[in-house]
């Protein structure tokens, strides 16, 4: 099978897979709490969620994460995503455009989602060993294609590893997203997908010239059971057995929030966002903005309405939790008292990530 096909066959397995098959990793935010505010001191309805965001103004902190696009199957269902990303005032990533750098006749799986949502913050999507194939020029087709405010380049590094397709050299990535932030007219995001970013890789980003980080942490929507559920379908017993291994593989998302904040650069949240109270603990924790997948993808499934309302009772969720912590803006819970417990704390700890003197993570950068 041509490699363009058997992209875009991947591109619609993963869909199904993750929209049927019980392939989710425990999220670490029961480690997080935020302290109740017996006299909150607000009147919930000013409460305001507006949060400026590379450029752009996103009405809520939320956005759906890029995972579709890629197979004439996904492009109803992108749609609806978009559709409801403007509506509720959400940003909205698309899937990795690779499948129609290969096949232009997948263009419109992708461009779907600007049509749908002319206003809100798009971004384009790419993963990291791509880039050496396709270059700055193809980076700026990506970037055209959806008419994006950002780039966002992933890095899947496990998933290429237990996958049978995956491409395994990952040398002089850094030099390459740094060419790509300077060729680009607009900002560039990196996020993993699935395994965390550390602060180590985090300075490496900011020195390339990246503008925003998405963890992508452990928790949520796992690849490596992604992966091992293919290998299972092809009784491919090796690479099915990698998945399983490595399934608990990579850096907690709360973890890796505080690996990345307080460095200068926004933060998006995304593994395990499953509820407005996790957005709200993942701004407390240092994020700008949190972004979820599973939930909205498998309400697309039915209807853009569906994905309205997932998005809508995740958005008072997370009022209600500001609300009861006396908080007017996002930016508000920032200065929440928040309690830190268990395995997070441990690694926390550990990582010179959390003063156990105090209620809140040490600001600044070490």
């Amino acid at each position: 099978m041509p490699r363009r096909k058997l992209t875009s066959q991947r591109k619609l397995e993963h869909l199904q897979i993750v929209a049927h098959e019980p392939i989710e990793s425990v999220s670490r935010f029961g480690d997080v709490e935020l302290l109740h505010r017996a006299l909150p001191e607000v009147n919930r309805r000013e409460i305001r969620l507006e949060t400026p965001f590379l450029g752009k103004t996103l009405r809520v902190p939320l956005m759906i994460v890029s995972m579709t696009g890629g197979h004439p199957a996904t492009r109803r269902v992108n749609r609806r995503l978009g559709e409801a990303a403007e509506k509720v005032g959400m940003g909205i990533g698309v899937g990795s455009q690779r499948a129609a750098l290969e096949d232009p006749h997948l263009v419109e799986t992708y461009r779907v989602v600007r049509e749908a949502a002319p206003t809100t913050f798009v971004y384009g999507n790419i993963g990291v060993p791509q880039l050496r194939k396709y270059g700055v020029e193809g980076v700026r087709r990506i970037v055209e294609m959806v008419e994006a405010d950002a780039l966002a380049i992933h890095l899947n590094f496990l998933q290429e590893a237990v996958q049978p397709e995956g491409d395994l050299d990952a040398r002089g990535c850094l030099g390459m997203v740094r060419q790509v932030c300077r060729g680009l007219r607009v900002p560039v995001l990196v996020k993993e997908t699935g395994a965390g970013i550390s602060r180590e890789v985090a300075l490496q980003l900011r020195g390339a010239g990246v503008a925003a980080l998405d963890v992508g942490g452990l928790g949520g929507t796992n690849f490596a059971l992604v992966e091992a559920l293919r290998a299972h379908r092809r009784r491919d017993r090796l690479q099915e057995h990698l998945g399983r291994v490595f399934a608990d593989w990579g850096i907690p998302t709360p973890l890796s929030i505080l690996e990345c904040q307080g460095l200068g650069l926004p933060v998006v949240a995304t593994g395990g966002i499953r509820s407005g109270l996790d957005v709200a603990k993942s701004i407390a924790l240092g994020a700008t903005a949190a972004s979820a997948g599973l939930p909205f993808i498998k309400a697309a499934m039915t209807s853009t309405r569906m994905v309205e309302e997932t998005a809508q009772t995740m958005v008072e969720e997370l009022r209600t939790a500001m609300f009861l912590t006396g908080s007017r803006r996002p930016r508000d819970l920032r200065r929440a008292p928040l309690l830190l417990t268990g395995r997070t704390r441990e690694m926390a700890e550990q990582r010179g990530l959390w003063d156990p003197r105090r209620a809140r993570a040490p600001r600044g950068t070490r």
